[in-house]
């Protein structure tokens, strides 16, 4: 990961997004492409998709496709309903399990309103102004994912999984290394490096981790890998789950995730005068990341069951708090592969695979800014295991939970002028009002758990 320095500035923007429609639409034409998906998400990252005529892509390419967003969670209100989804040409990808004698592409959009302003309930949009308000201060973000998730049987209310496996396995009962074998190819036809990928601790958990890009394009990439993970997984007759917590008694599944900053070509996150090779800038990313960790939590870990992983321990962090070798730690300091400065990043441990990748780099980009804007200064590294330690231990030392369950989390966020900041007005209040609704139906479902253990004696 982070090997190499960001790439140098581009030609004008106009021209080279020109350019890259021209050249889209000169392959639809020599490839004989019949068909181009054009996707987005909705506010909690779920695919979306509308599939148009290439006869039609260069007027969509002009002016946009119209649709009704109020059918959309998150986006329009009825009275305010129609928005246009723009095709960002540099995403144009051939999708390589279509039909050879019917070839389709693929094209993420931005969506907008209809006089052509950004729309505001778009992710996608909202991760780019953050990365605009990065760039006027003179950053480019950088981003590579470690993505877990689990096969099981089918999709039924209880998991069976593939295999006994374990980390690294690489046996007989390892069932299911021809899936993952099968997507790396579906993933590398789609113009998306995989650094690693194998078997996880978990009986029929499976890990990938892709190679370090810029912001935006890896939220695409993580979006485009759930859906090859699960089509490829679906023709063979098994299913796979990106749901955080999906079996008792081992660990979940998150997304690790590696962040660093480059400044005119530079890893930002680099001093080599320093004693540990951590800038100030870089000391000052993660002490923004610490503080307001408990308010982009809800966004991080959206879903009731994320906060099964993270109380559960293993390694998922539990604790607000940063460290270089200690697992148990929030932010981790990995370190740098020798002789490549451009390596040095930070590792945020409490992302789960389940997140709006668009809205959770948006947040933690937004909490690091704030920090290196503010000049914060990093607290003491976490040098013991957090979870040895008794809770009155871990306040002498100065550190906190995460929210221990997603209603305190809401809580967190709708008290935070960051991330209402980092989202906007229209995606802070769907995404509160949403997930309330969701934890109050959680609240009146009577669980296994309590039948099982209060039925026989109450």
């Amino acid at each position: 990961m982070f090997d190499e320095a960001s790439p140098p500035p581009g030609p004008d923007p106009e021209a080279r997004r020109r350019d890259q429609q021209d050249y889209v639409l000169r392959t639809v034409e020599e490839r004989g492409v019949r068909l181009i998906r054009l996707w987005f998400t909705d506010v909690l990252g779920r695919h979306k998709s509308v599939a148009i005529s290439p006869a039609e892509l260069e007027a969509v390419f002009l002016e946009g496709l119209q649709f009704d967003g109020s059918a959309i969670d998150g986006f329009s209100r009825v009275q305010e309903s129609d928005v246009l989804a723009r095709p960002d040409a540099s995403t144009f990808e051939l999708l390589p399990w279509a039909d050879p004698d019917e070839p389709s592409g693929t094209i993420f959009c931005d969506i907008t309103s209809l006089d052509g302003t950004p729309f505001e309930g778009d992710p996608r949009q909202v991760l780019r102004r953050n990365l605009e308000r990065a760039r006027a201060a003179g950053f480019e973000m950088f981003c590579a994912p470690e993505v877990e998730f689990f096969y099981f049987a089918d999709g039924g209310p209880e998991p069976v999984p593939l295999d006994r496996a374990s980390y690294f396995d690489l046996t007989t009962t390892d069932v299911a290394s021809d899936l993952r074998k099968q997507t790396l190819h579906m993933l590398e036809a789609l113009s998306i490096p995989v650094e690693y990928s194998f078997h996880e601790d978990s009986p029929s958990q499976h890990e990938i981790d892709l190679q370090y890009t810029d912001a935006l394009t890896m939220a695409d990439s993580i979006m485009t890998l759930r859906l090859a993970v699960k089509k490829i997984a679906m023709d063979r007759g098994v299913y796979a789950t990106f749901m955080p917590k999906p079996l008792n008694g081992v660990q979940g599944s998150g997304m690790h995730t590696h962040l660093s900053l480059f400044r005119d070509g530079d890893n930002a996150f680099h001093d080599a005068d320093a004693a540990d090779g951590l800038s100030d800038v870089a000391r000052s990313f993660i002490a923004g990341l610490l503080h307001h960790a408990r308010e982009v939590t809800a966004v991080t870990n959206q879903l009731v069951n994320s906060y099964k992983r993270i109380n559960e321990g293993y390694e998922a962090p539990r604790y607000v708090s940063w460290a270089r070798d200690n697992r148990s730690a929030l932010v981790r300091v990995p370190i740098p592969k020798p002789g490549k400065v451009d390596s040095t990043r930070v590792e945020y441990r409490a992302l789960d695979p389940a997140c709006n990748p668009y809205l959770a780099f948006s947040v933690l980009l937004a909490a690091g800014l704030r920090g290196v804007e503010q000049g914060m200064e990093l607290p003491a590294e976490a040098r013991v295991n957090l979870y040895d330690l008794s809770r009155g231990e871990q306040r002498d030392l100065g550190v906190e939970n995460l929210p221990v369950d997603l209603a305190e989390a809401l809580d967190e966020m709708e008290a935070s002028t960051l991330v209402r900041d980092a989202l906007g007005d229209h995606i802070f209040e769907w995404f509160l009002r949403n997930k309330r609704a969701e934890w109050s139906e959680y609240q009146r479902q009577v669980t296994p758990f309590e039948l099982e253990t209060y039925l026989p004696n109450w």
